[in-house]
């Protein structure tokens, strides 16, 4: 009888193991021990100003392996590759990641060129596209490409919050537009103008600059010799850094507006010269190192302790670096709520079910929300007013509504 007991608990022991090892469903990428992601990012190019995305990134999935031994008891080995903000090398480095590597999901990117250049083959191949540090339209299209969801101010929302901003403000101001010549600036046009609504006609010059371009300085001769009283300049760093600097030199003093995208203090204020950047004026969603309302914000001061162990060598000041600081935060959450379901499908099924998240360095009130039908989760903004130390606060939220 005793023998038959011993032989029943060992047959229910193994009942209960088979089953639990059965529950667990792995797709490519995934294991008992290791969850692998991939990453393509411009660590060299003309993009290598958002560098950071991959050292954020990198650090912060080490982070988690360090202090938690990953994520439900699995490592995160991200593959982060080097694309040189060019996209055919994303495409190589894509199809790497996916057809060699065999990647879970591709998180974290960045470059809206590089990530736009990749989306129909991720969608083809059904690999999740996610968080990434890009944003146009296209790359928030739920019905067309619902592998590919960003986490990001969308560019067009942005564009709508300055032009709803001006409308209020300055209804009757000459406005000149410098914008890059791609799906970037033209992303924020198509929002700028449609927000400006019946007073687009106060546009008296816009011109355009090439990522190639050596200079702005021949653009921003323009656009002061078009009277215009505020200046939107929709490019990138380098270009920004450029122009800010070329708008000083000549003495010309409008009321000038950046992108959040290119109103680091580190990677563009500090090399445009500070004192040249004061009164610029710029949206931002969430909370910046260099803005000492967050000196004793626990989100904020925890955020600071990682960096300082983690990316020694940085500026935490790097508003880059919280952006991507976030996606890494969702990206852990959705490995987490997958359990052990480490499925591609189960992966996008959890993105799209994220309701109200509140990271602690989204500005208070903001909460992050997806749909399966709308991958816009930011739909509002702050702007701010840099004073040559750091952004202040101008208005509260501006909304712009589905």
């Amino acid at each position: 009888m005793r023998a038959s007991l011993l032989a029943l608990v060992a047959c229910t022991a193994f009942a209960t193991a088979a089953t639990a090892q059965a529950q667990k469903t792995y797709g490519p990428g995934a294991s008992d021990t290791e969850i692998k992601l991939g990453q393509t990012v411009a660590y060299s190019g003309p993009g290598s100003a958002y560098s950071m995305v991959g050292r954020m990134s990198v650090a912060y999935f080490k982070m988690l392996n360090d202090t938690k031994g990953g994520v439900n008891g699995r490592k995160i080995n991200l593959l982060s590759v080097d694309d040189a903000y060019s996209p055919p090398k994303t495409v190589e480095g894509t199809r790497k990641l996916v057809e060699s590597d065999q990647v879970l999901a591709l998180v974290n990117s960045m470059g809206t060129a590089s990530q736009t250049s990749v989306q129909k083959y991720l969608n083809g191949k059904k690999v999740p596209q996610v968080f990434f540090y890009a944003s146009s339209p296209n790359l928030h299209d739920s019905a067309t490409t619902p592998w590919t969801v960003p986490f990001s101010f969308a560019y067009d929302i942005e564009g709508s919050i300055y032009g709803k901003y001006l409308v209020e403000a300055k209804p009757n101001a000459k406005i000149g537009v410098l914008y890059q010549n791609d799906d970037v600036g033209k992303s924020y046009m198509r929002g700028f103008r449609k927000a400006l609504g019946a007073k687009q006609s106060n546009i008296v010059k816009e011109v355009s600059q090439e990522m190639s371009d050596p200079t702005v300085d021949s653009q921003i001769l323009q656009l002061q010799a078009s009277g215009a009283e505020v200046l939107v300049a929709f490019t990138s760093n380098k270009a920004q850094a450029q122009a800010i600097r070329k708008a000083a030199a000549i003495g010309w003093k409008p009321f000038y507006i950046v992108p959040y995208v290119s109103s680091s203090i580190s990677g563009v204020l500090t090399p445009a010269g500070l004192d040249n950047s004061v009164g610029l004026v710029s949206s931002y969603w969430f909370k910046t190192p260099s803005d000492p309302t967050w000196n004793n914000d626990k989100a904020m001061q925890e955020y600071l302790a990682f960096f300082k162990k983690y990316l020694p060598n940085d500026d935490p000041g790097d508003t880059t670096s919280v952006y991507t600081y976030m996606g890494a935060q969702l990206t852990a959450l959705v490995l987490e709520r997958c359990g052990d379901n480490l499925t591609r499908e189960n992966f996008l099924k959890q993105v799209q079910g994220l309701k109200d998240i509140e990271l602690g360095m989204l500005l208070p009130g903001m909460k992050i929300n997806f749909r399966a039908d709308d991958y816009y989760p930011i739909r509002q903004a702050r702007l701010a007013q840099f004073d040559g130390k750091s952004w202040k606060p101008m208005t509260e939220l501006i909304t712009i509504e589905r």
